[in-house]
């Protein structure tokens, strides 16, 4: 009896049973600001900072047509939480589609901190990856 599953060339193509789970676990978010004012004066600019930025501001592109400011960031590494801040014209801001609130711990966080009613915080991002 002769096994030919080793002279195939082919039969290393798949050694995983689930390519999916395989995957680097990427994901990608959608991230949108709108000031609370509408009628109000725009900024000047609108950023994100975050782990997932390596601590680097990324600007906001404003949608004129809905009034929002909004950024599309591929690649965030999944399986993590992430912590991050909105800044409006260089400014900690309030953003109302964040995960949670967390306690800033390192030393970019408390950089990019907002002051809130229960102390100094940063926003989360909980990875998205199924």
């Amino acid at each position: 009896m002769t096994h030919k599953s080793h002279s195939h060339p082919h039969s290393h193509a798949h050694p995983h049973p689930h390519p999916t789970a395989k995957r680097p676990q990427f994901f990608s978010k959608i991230f949108r600001w709108q000031p609370d004012n509408p009628g109000g004066p725009l900024p000047v600019k609108v950023e994100i900072v975050g782990s997932f930025t390596g601590w680097q501001k990324t600007p906001m592109k404003y949608d004129r047509t809905n009034g929002i400011w909004q950024l599309t960031l591929e690649n965030i590494p999944g399986n993590c939480t992430h912590n991050y801040m909105l800044l409006v014209n260089g400014r900690p801001t309030k953003d109302k589609h964040s995960d949670g609130l967390a306690v800033p711990h390192t030393e970019q966080e408390k950089q990019y901190q907002l002051e809130t009613p229960r102390g100094p915080r940063v926003f989360m991002l909980f990875s998205q990856t199924k």
